[in-house]
């Protein structure tokens, strides 16, 4: 389970699915952010069907793939950019869903009465 405030990062441009963990943390280095920021780092296959996910989680790098078996995913348009996600777009990825209908909404915070 991914702790609320980790920040979220989908890369919009596909990579190449041959690579792991070690492989796709890489990229996250080699692109100019820091792997072990504690961010999530979300990839595409070129496909659209499959997603990988690199997280270091403090103690070790997690590695998260899913494949749709009939649809694909609903991935920003192919840039050489990230897009940052929050947590509720992220599971509406995962999902299969349309992330981009996902808005946050605003919150006003309680105050004590006294």
């Amino acid at each position: 389970m991914i702790p609320a405030g980790v920040q979220v990062y989908v890369a919009s441009t596909p990579v190449d699915f041959r690579k792991g963990a070690t492989g796709l943390m890489a990229l996250v280095r080699d692109g100019g952010a820091d792997p072990f920021s504690g961010a999530l780092y979300v990839f595409r296959s070129k496909r659209a069907d499959r997603i990988k996910a690199v997280w270091w989680d403090g103690s070790g790098v997690c590695l998260f793939a899913k494949t749709l078996e009939e649809t694909k995913f609903c991935w920003p348009k192919i840039a050489p950019t990230r897009v940052q996600l929050n947590h509720a777009q992220l599971l509406a990825l995962i999902d299969g869903l349309d992330w981009t209908k996902v808005r946050p909404v605003a919150v006003k915070r309680p105050q004590s009465v006294g």
